[in-house]
């Protein structure tokens, strides 16, 4: 483990970008700075239970296929486990194992009673008809029906998947136990037990921390600067609340294009134009820009809403930002991490700046439960508390460790579960 963190030079290593690789680099390093014991450090080094899944669905045309899929619970010591539920082509099991293990770490940063989870299924539901989507969600339902419940593990939407789908998983697991039983899954539509807020609790959590960030910089975020790359639901809510908060959105890229207006752009209206274009590309009034060049911009505020592994070795030396807020899991490499950290940028990593989505998921699971509902105004109070609460949390832990911010968030996170662990103990 003491070897997780020497400094590299970009000319000279090619980095490993394996997920699962790269969270346990970053647990090993946390795990060393916070003197681990080693028994715990093997058990938080590896999922609790993974299983992989052959799907046989019916076809429309009537041909079986056959989908591949997995779910992963990294832990619940601290509660349930939680965790999204992932629709792709690129799907793999180390990419769960790590997402898995991510989310154990964000519950316990946010100081929520849940442990992590993940699942996909290794498909493109593009190619899918909405009845072919239906009949895979209820394969994949049924095959890990006794792996989740409201007490066991309770799955969320993730990358393409969305509320229908959590509207199937929860009717399918309804009608296998004999009654409804709509806690076990979280974002579901509104009338099915879902609950408001939870469709921009994400990108108002990072806006949460941004705010905290910008008065432990001594920043004023209606001065700020910001670029954002990515603009799906966290990037494009992302852009509306911080330009409601004052502050200046100078560049936007989607997977498509990016544009860039130093003058700040309009956000609802390129919200409005993506809505009807598809894409930001030709945006009026703006000139274009790369995905890659809008990380380096010289701005306050840079958001990395997109994919993971974007900001690496190769480019870390130009980001310009003061403050890196990653919206998407996993867009910093480990390498690159010490060269922000070591010019002085901060990172705000996505274990804290994206928990505004699992803390809005708990919020929906306990009023499931209650069968209480709060307004969203309630909900937003109940966010913020919690989201400046771990920012300081996080932040004073850094300090007193003397680390960068994700090294902080993985010591906060490790000790609470260890915590847990050691309380509990290991039976028989």
């Amino acid at each position: 483990m003491g070897t997780a963190r020497l400094p590299v030079s970009a000319t000279s290593i090619k980095e490993d970008l394996n997920s699962f690789r790269i969270a346990m680099r970053q647990f090993d390093y946390a795990a060393e700075k916070c003197g681990l014991e080693p028994g715990l450090c093997e058990v938080l080094r590896r999922p609790r239970r993974a299983l992989s899944l052959s799907l046989p669905v019916k076809m429309d045309d009537g041909s079986i296929r056959v989908f591949e899929g997995f779910r992963v619970q990294h832990n619940s010591a601290r509660g349930p486990c939680k965790g999204g539920i992932r629709y792709h082509p690129n799907v793999t099991f180390d990419e769960l194992k790590a997402l898995a293990m991510w989310m154990t770490w964000k519950c316990a940063i946010v100081n929520i009673p849940f442990g992590g989870a993940k699942g996909g299924i290794v498909c493109d539901p593009h190619k899918l008809s909405r009845n072919e989507l239906e009949r895979l969600t209820r394969r994949y339902t049924y095959e890990i029906s006794p792996l989740i419940g409201p007490d066991k593990d309770i799955p969320a939407p993730d990358v393409y998947t969305d509320a229908q789908v959590m509207a199937w998983i929860m009717d399918t697991y309804s009608m296998t136990h004999g009654s409804s039983a709509p806690g076990v899954v979280t974002g579901k539509p509104l009338f099915l037990g879902g609950s408001l807020g939870r469709n921009e609790a994400t990108a108002r959590g990072c806006l949460f921390v941004i705010r905290a960030a910008c008065e432990v910089m001594g920043t004023k975020l209606n001065e700020a600067t910001v670029a954002i790359q990515g603009f799906g639901n966290a990037g494009s809510i992302a852009a509306r609340l911080l330009s409601q908060d004052g502050a200046k959105i100078i560049a936007i890229s989607d997977s498509r294009a990016g544009v860039l207006n130093h003058s700040g752009l309009t956000v609802p209206e390129l919200v409005a134009y993506k809505a009807k274009t598809g894409s930001v590309a030709n945006f009026p009034g703006s000139t274009a820009i790369s995905n890659e060049a809008v990380l380096e911009l010289q701005c306050d505020i840079l958001i990395p809403a997109a994919l993971e592994n974007q900001i690496t070795l190769q480019n870390a030396e130009r980001v310009q930002a003061r403050v890196v807020v990653e919206a998407a899991n996993g867009p910093t490499t480990p390498d690159a991490d010490l060269v922000l950290h070591n010019r002085g940028i901060m990172v705000i990593p996505d274990v804290l700046a994206n928990a505004g989505g699992v803390t809005v998921s708990y919020f929906e699971w306990v009023q499931d439960l209650q069968e209480l509902f709060w307004d969203e105004d309630d909900v937003n109070r109940r966010l913020e508390r919690i989201m400046v609460k771990a920012f300081a949390d996080v932040h004073a832990t850094a300090r007193k460790h003397n680390v960068e911010m994700r090294t902080g968030a993985y010591i906060l996170a490790i000790d609470r579960v260890a915590n847990a662990m050691r309380t509990r103990g290991i039976w028989p």
